[in-house]
């Protein structure tokens, strides 16, 4: 059995963060990494196109800001970058192959025992710390929808993590399904390359600028919620209008509210809207089901696809091996204590990375985290 101070599990940019506050207070510890490399969304399940979608200034982590020379929102090559930059300054060394099977805390021991498989040898190895740090994240496993008639389908079935560009679909008909920000660009990334692009919209999205999204981040600090969505809204109703007679209608509640609430982001458009407007991308509503190529939608009508591309999102699985916790994580991975508190359990157990606040909440519940254990070592 291996023992360190801390055990991560998982080398996203949360697991990253975590290391390298640890290392600035001079914590030993380890990352446990089921992938064969840190940031594996980001480096193999992103499509080309992705960029940050908040400005630098929200998005860097602890202890080393962008270049200078960066953007103000960063495309998928330059975060990359800085991140090979962020592993290399602070010496982080993921064991990677690690797919962590179950976690528990012995009272007696007072430590965490973590099994992992090595997913190359598969043997399971044991590993042994006083804190455990759950940095896999919000996006841990791709959601696919349960959907009638999907295994009759005859066309191509991608989720939006095996999606890279929009090259090979020029000439064809494609679903995008799922409205987020992944949905929204993919689909504006499909039109672009000349696919036929239609998107389901099933629910109430508020869409807003980038620069809008900014604006609102920096009256946060100053103006209470409800003043700042009503002036989102209101923005956003002068840029575009009536979006109802399109397919996609606003909430009753405000952007930044439904993002704490629900973890429900806003649309950053980027252009997607000014195809939709130009009838270059149909909205569509839900899915009944789908008979062969053609995919039957609530309203009725059917449409013949030739590919359709799922962005629907991830689930988290930390409820299958993380063993004897009550207080810190409910069956989803999330947290159950409220934000600020959210990021510490009992017994030595963090989780970073999943206040739904992005990289910014992710950066805050590190240094929390290190600050803790320093505290308490």
């Amino acid at each position: 059995m291996q023992e360190q101070s801390v055990i991560i599990v998982g080398s996203g940019p949360s697991g990253l963060a975590t290391a390298a506050c640890l290392n600035q207070l001079s914590i030993p510890y380890m990352i446990l990494e089921r992938e064969d490399c840190y940031a594996s969304l980001w480096k193999k399940y992103a499509y080309d196109r992705l960029h940050l979608h908040l400005a630098k200034q929200f998005c860097q982590l602890p202890h080393l800001p962008f270049p200078a020379s960066y953007p103000n929102f960063i495309p998928k090559n330059l975060f990359l970058q800085y991140l090979d930059d962020y592993v290399s300054h602070f010496n982080i060394r993921p064991l990677y192959k690690r797919s962590v099977d179950f976690a528990t805390y012995s009272q007696e021991s007072q430590k965490w025992t973590v099994k992992a498989r090595n997913t190359v040898s598969g043997e399971i190895e044991e590993y042994s710390g006083r804190f455990l740090v759950v940095a896999s994240g919000e996006t841990t496993d791709p959601f696919t929808p349960n959907i009638e008639g999907m295994d009759t389908f005859t066309g191509e079935v991608v989720h939006s993590t095996s999606y890279k560009n929009g090259k090979a679909y020029g000439d064809k008909s494609v679903l995008v399904v799922g409205s987020g920000n992944s949905g929204m660009e993919i689909a504006l990334d499909l039109a672009n390359h000349g696919a036929k692009t239609s998107i389901v919209v099933r629910s109430p999205v508020h869409v807003l600028t980038r620069e809008m999204v900014y604006l609102g981040l920096v009256m946060l600090k100053y103006i209470p919620y409800g003043v700042v969505d009503s002036i989102m809204v209101l923005l956003s109703k002068l840029v575009y209008g009536d979006l109802s007679k399109y397919g996609i209608n606003r909430p009753k509640e405000g952007p930044f509210f439904m993002k704490v609430a629900y973890g429900k982001y806003p649309v950053f458009d980027i252009g997607t809207c000014k195809k939709i407007k130009s009838g270059e991308i149909q909205v569509l509503p839900a899915i009944e089901n789908i008979r062969g190529n053609e995919v039957i939608f609530q309203n009725g009508k059917s449409h013949p696809f030739d590919t359709i591309v799922l962005c629907t999102g991830f689930k988290r699985s930390t409820n299958t091996w993380l063993k004897g916790d009550e207080h810190l994580l409910n069956d989803d991975g999330l947290p159950k204590p409220n934000f600020p508190n959210h990021w510490k359990g009992k017994n030595g157990l963090f989780c970073v990375g999943l206040s739904r606040r992005g990289l910014y909440g992710a950066s805050a519940d590190a240094q929390n985290i290190a600050n803790e254990i320093k505290s308490l070592l």
